[in-house]
């Protein structure tokens, strides 16, 4: 069968959170390809407020924006997302990146709205809402619905396909999945430079929760400051945590070595402060709650697009193949080890070079541009 161009082709993009993932990823991409894009972004944690964002392209340049206002904050407002807004115009493919923006896409495939929906799963959790629970029951039987029914499957890592497989008890009746890692842009990423170990500067990007591992974060610091170690961190990112991890700061008398960014919506600012720093933590708490046990954290991919040792400890799917590849070294979760590992980064800066380059090389497999053309060539488009 011959590919379809994506220029002569029209998507919809339905998924929750404002800040750079495969959904905005995928958006970019198919309007670069001069596509037809509807993109509806829903809040997705209560600090991105109340408003749903819907935009329109075409023909590489965005044709219409506006805000939905919707009094509900989440995680209430989800179940204002499948009617906001009311109507979508018909398209060839229908993306959800989560079981309530995939089943509203079966709904508009039945009513000939689209020709296929595509579950795009963005992460995997056992018992996102408490084990047990009626939301998350609810939640598991939507999902595994949309496992059965949709046209294609998304999963970002093998480990999180076989993990729904078996949650659900899903074999051959399932749709088959097709596994697409999280990406970056690699070409347009700022990299540190090849001296960017005498900086000096830690950074961590992600959202503010207990499960990302920041409070050990700040004691590892502390613990290098004791030692007279200059290092300084940047910490890029915002949630329920933040005023919290703030005052920590202060009572470890870091107030003057670390800077608290917040949510920043301009990517160019955080890729400047990716390359200003020497090196990147993940310091994941390893619990059974941690989405990033079967997922592909995207910051980890932008760290290496900025050429920047990684320090994580062993949560992601994919921590051992980073430590085997890509530069990066994975630390127990306990701030000593922690601070071991973050010292030992720069304590030659011969080897932080060598990790620098082995990030970079790595990261190219996983450009966007290449990720998402192939699987969009999979579907049966072609891009230009």
């Amino acid at each position: 069968m011959t590919p379809q161009p994506v220029a002569e082709s029209s998507f919809a993009i339905v998924a929750n959170g404002f800040a750079q993932g495969p959904a905005q990823a995928l958006r970019d991409y198919l309007v670069e390809h001069r596509a037809h894009v509807v993109t509806v972004l829903h809040p997705l944690t209560r600090e991105e407020g109340r408003h749903h964002l819907v935009s329109e392209h075409a023909n590489g340049a965005l044709v219409r924006e506006r805000s939905r206002f919707v009094p509900l904050r989440p995680p209430l407002s989800y179940a204002a997302d499948p009617v906001v807004p009311l109507w979508l115009p018909a398209v060839d493919v229908w993306f959800g990146f989560n079981p309530l923006a995939c089943a509203r896409g079966l709904v508009a495939r039945r009513f000939g709205r689209t020709r296929q929906a595509v579950l795009w799963s963005v992460d995997f959790v056992p018992d996102r809402f408490g084990r047990g629970t009626l939301l998350t029951r609810l939640y598991d039987r939507l999902d595994r619905r949309c496992c059965l029914r949709a046209d294609a499957r998304v999963e970002l890592s093998e480990s999180a396909r076989e993990a729904r497989l078996a949650h659900y008890g899903l074999g051959a009746n399932a749709v088959p999945a097709s596994v697409v890692p999280m990406g970056a842009w690699v070409e347009r990423a700022a990299r540190t430079p090849e001296d960017g170990d005498r900086a000096g500067r830690v950074v961590f990007l992600g959202h503010l929760v207990p499960r990302q591992g920041v409070a050990l974060l700040l004691d590892a610091l502390a613990e290098l400051r004791r030692r007279g170690s200059a290092l300084e961190l940047d910490v890029i990112g915002s949630g329920p945590e933040l005023a919290a991890l703030q005052s920590r700061a202060g009572v470890l008398d870091l107030a003057a070595a670390v800077r608290f960014h917040g949510f920043l919506e301009d990517e160019r600012e955080i890729d400047r402060l990716l390359a200003g720093a020497s090196v990147a933590v993940a310091p994941y708490e390893p619990s059974d709650e941690t989405f990033s046990r079967f997922a592909d954290p995207g910051k980890l991919k932008r760290y290496l697009a900025a050429g920047l040792p990684i320090v994580l400890t062993d949560v992601p799917p994919n921590a051992g193949e980073l430590a085997r590849e890509a530069g990066a070294e994975i630390a127990p979760y306990e701030p000593s080890a922690l601070a071991g590992a973050l010292e030992s980064a720069l304590a030659s800066p011969e080897r932080w070079r060598e990790r620098r380059e082995l990030a970079l090389s790595y990261a190219q497999r996983f450009d966007w541009e290449l990720v998402l053309g192939r699987f969009l060539a999979e579907l049966g488009f072609a891009g230009e």
